[in-house]
């Protein structure tokens, strides 16, 4: 099914179905992160090992708060930044940041630490909106082949398994860098 409605969109995602959406840069494959049937069939489509992990994509800092607390003031602060004070051009930024008891441990894989992005991106920040909360941000691909850069490319690999949330791409030319918060070690240039 494919869909230009947010709030369509968010109810697939809150159905626990799988949802194809443009990002900053690439096409993401997401869903609600509480449901692991969901995020399984994620990482089944893409032919992807649990224990790598998935990003964490919210719209607002307040849905990650959670994350920031225990993190040396400067360091919150840089995050913030990143995170609030980029243009659409811009390349995003994911950090790693320190788990709590909310983030299922499904979503970290085999890490101590969780992926996560505050988007800028208008639709995305819309559906994490409409969804009332961050969801599941990974890239629209099979494991090993280049992300989706159109719906078009997302349906040639996966069909019509999963549904679609057709827009714009941002303005990025590469995905996400990665970064974590504690050690400052660039994990994705």
């Amino acid at each position: 099914m494919i869909t230009t409605s947010v709030a369509e969109a968010a109810e697939y995602l809150t159905q626990g179905k799988v949802l194809a959406y443009p990002t900053e840069a690439v096409w993401g494959l997401g869903c609600d992160p509480f449901n692991e049937h969901a995020f399984l069939e994620i990482l089944r489509l893409k032919q992807r090992p649990i224990e790598k992990g998935v990003i964490l994509l919210a719209s607002h800092i307040n849905q990650v708060e959670h994350l920031l607390q225990n993190l040396q003031p400067a360091v919150r602060e840089q995050i913030i930044e990143t995170w609030t004070n980029r243009t659409l051009n811009d390349r995003a930024t994911t950090w790693l940041l320190p788990t709590d008891e909310h983030i299922p441990t499904w979503i970290k894989g085999d890490h101590p630490k969780v992926a996560v992005r505050v988007t800028t991106h208008p639709l995305c920040v819309a559906l994490c909106n409409a969804f009332n909360g961050f969801i599941v941000s990974t890239s629209a691909n099979p494991a090993g082949l280049e992300p989706a850069r159109s719906l078009q490319d997302a349906n040639q690999y996966f069909n019509f398994e999963i549904n679609y949330l057709n827009g714009d791409l941002g303005l990025g030319t590469e995905p996400s860098k990665i970064l974590d918060a504690e050690s400052g070690n660039i994990i994705r240039a």
